[in-house]
């Protein structure tokens, strides 16, 4: 995997865990992030993503990738997030 594909997806997956860390239903931690702070760093991270997954790939495809990935990390983290949960209270 070219580097650049991988900087800009692990971006995107930062970025993702910083919106999503700011959401008050979240279960990761015992607190929510300050939410301004946090959704700003986040959007600066995708907002990285998509710079970097322009280097390696058509500005179409890169945005299809990042909307795509960005698709299953959103679904993906509350599910863990409550198996993490699930796991800590036994």
């Amino acid at each position: 995997m070219p580097g650049w594909l991988l900087s800009g997806l692990l971006l995107a997956l930062a970025g993702s865990l910083a919106i999503h860390f700011a959401s008050p239903h979240q279960r990761w931690r015992p607190r929510a992030l300050a939410a301004h702070p946090a959704r700003l760093a986040g959007a600066a991270l995708l907002v990285a993503a998509l710079i970097a997954l322009g280097q390696v790939l058509h500005s179409v495809v890169a945005v299809f990738v990042l909307l795509t990935w960005l698709m299953l990390v959103f679904v993906l983290l509350p599910y863990l997030g409550a198996l993490i949960g699930r796991k800590e209270s036994r």
